[in-house]
């Protein structure tokens, strides 16, 4: 059950990475209000699966997941630059992710 509460958490995390976008330094109400519920849930959850998980690897997964998810939102939703060598490393890094998993 941690495992799933973290992925939750890392999903979170993307939410609220790519909703800081869209608040333009906090002055739209609506999507302010949304990235601040997606931070403080995000980290809720966080706090919720280090309870049985090890810190840094539950840390490390929240970060991964979210690092993964905003820079492919970013790229979807916003048009960021991509390349082959960037989703190269987006791929190093998930299967890091799930190596963590594996090894916890």
């Amino acid at each position: 059950m941690s495992w799933l509460i973290l992925v939750l958490a890392g999903l979170l995390e993307i939410v609220w990475a790519l909703g800081l976008k869209t608040t333009d330094g906090f002055t739209r109400p609506l999507p302010s209000v949304i990235t601040v519920v997606a931070i403080v849930a995000s980290l809720w959850l966080l706090g919720t699966a280090a309870r049985t998980l090890p810190i840094g690897t539950a840390y490390a997964v929240w970060v991964g997941i979210g690092v993964v998810g905003s820079t492919l939102g970013g790229i979807v939703l916003f048009g960021e630059p991509v390349s082959a060598a960037r989703l190269a490393l987006l791929a190093l890094l998930a299967a890091a992710i799930v190596g963590l998993k594996a090894t916890a």
